[in-house]
């Protein structure tokens, strides 16, 4: 058997920790995931409420053209059903994408460090990767123009990205609109829209008329809290979404995630409540950061990226013994290190002294 060569220098993305795991191998009889960016909240109390009538008829695929969550998310977006495609989470949307536009002898430009899948995809599918240095948390936009040439097929863009949790402004994203060529599909990966409150932020939706060689990225996997469902979706003109249909699996929604997501949309007070949350939280953690001489990212996003006068290694280590399962930097490129998700007010407050502790004596 013989398999693509380039696969062989890749590895299988590794999960984090699991929760159960942890608590075997530390004796703790609690522990707070904050590795993945997920809602601490948990999902809208309306889907829950739903859930037994949600299973039903499982012998049954479910509706390949998501008729419904399409009708609902194209009326609450405010575009044609036409425009959108629903994807396993948004990362089988960036494969699909990949799949569609990427073939040896293509390239596609893209950040590092950003969210590894579009670069896993392309490299699967033979594509050149061309990938451009973040500078202090932020896109290189002009390096990352300058980047593309008659063989670029995809440009990546992340905001707010992943890990660093920065957003790029709306006349930093009108520029690189203006300058890629037409036959360069930009992507905006806007996974974290919810929590964007910049007053600068760009209208990506909004763009889309003007630019028809541009798909915007959405999923209900964060902010609603919808992750173990796995559902996601692209808007892009209806020529785009054409080009990409052949390339996605006919049944790659299940039942229960599409009704699960027509709920969780209807429930905009979850998600109100859940953002505020997060922005009182946050804040919070920026003061004690601020107070205590550490530094960071300013994040857009429920995550924070915080820099350490010791490795993220010996942070996630520490903090693992404490019962907080976080990111390190060191494998998302970013030594010293480590990615935060924003929980609750209570573990928040836990946390940072346990931070603390370990930065003091890390330093002494």
């Amino acid at each position: 058997m013989k398999a693509k060569e380039i696969l062989k220098t890749m590895k299988p993305y590794k999960p984090g920790k699991g929760i159960e795991g942890v608590k075997k191998e530390y004796g703790l009889d609690r522990i707070v995931k904050l590795a993945s960016n997920e809602n601490p909240y948990g999902f809208s109390p309306k889907v829950q409420e739903e859930l037994p009538s949600l299973i039903q008829k499982l012998e049954i695929y479910p509706d390949g053209y998501a008729a419904a969550i399409r009708n609902k998310v194209a009326q609450f977006i405010d575009v044609s059903e036409e425009q959108l495609i629903f994807g396993n989470g948004s990362d089988e949307v960036v494969q699909i994408i990949c799949r569609t536009f990427l073939e040896p002898g293509a390239n596609t430009v893209m950040a590092t460090p950003t969210f590894p899948q579009y670069r896993h995809n392309a490299l699967i599918e033979g594509a050149e990767v061309r990938e451009v240095p973040l500078v202090d948390g932020h896109h290189d936009l002009d390096e990352m123009v300058n980047q593309v040439d008659d063989k670029t097929r995809v440009l990546w863009i992340c905001t707010p990205n992943n890990p660093t949790g920065v957003h790029i402004d709306k006349a930093s994203l009108r520029s690189v609109l203006d300058r890629c060529p037409d036959h360069v599909l930009v992507v905006i990966d806007e996974a974290y829209y919810e929590y964007l409150e910049a007053e600068d932020a760009f209208d990506a939706l909004g763009a889309l008329e003007e630019h028809p060689n541009l798909v915007v990225l959405r999923t209900f996997s964060k902010a609603y809290g919808l992750a173990g469902l796995r559902i996601g979706y692209g808007v892009a003109h209806p020529d785009v979404i054409n080009l990409l249909e052949p390339a996605r699996e006919p049944f790659n929604t299940s039942t229960v995630a599409q009704a699960a997501a027509i709920i969780a949309l209807d429930d905009q007070s979850f998600i109100h409540e859940s953002v505020q949350k997060n922005k009182e939280n946050k804040e919070q953690l920026m003061k004690f950061f601020d107070e205590n001489g550490i530094s960071y990212y300013d994040t857009q996003a429920n995550f924070v990226l915080v820099h350490l006068p010791i490795s993220g290694d010996e942070m996630f280590e520490h903090l693992l013994t404490k019962g907080f399962i976080v990111r390190s930097g060191e494998a998302l490129g970013l030594p010293n290190t480590i990615r935060l998700t924003i929980g609750k007010e209570e573990d928040m407050k836990v946390i940072q002294e346990e931070m603390k502790d370990r930065i003091v004596s890390g330093v002494n």
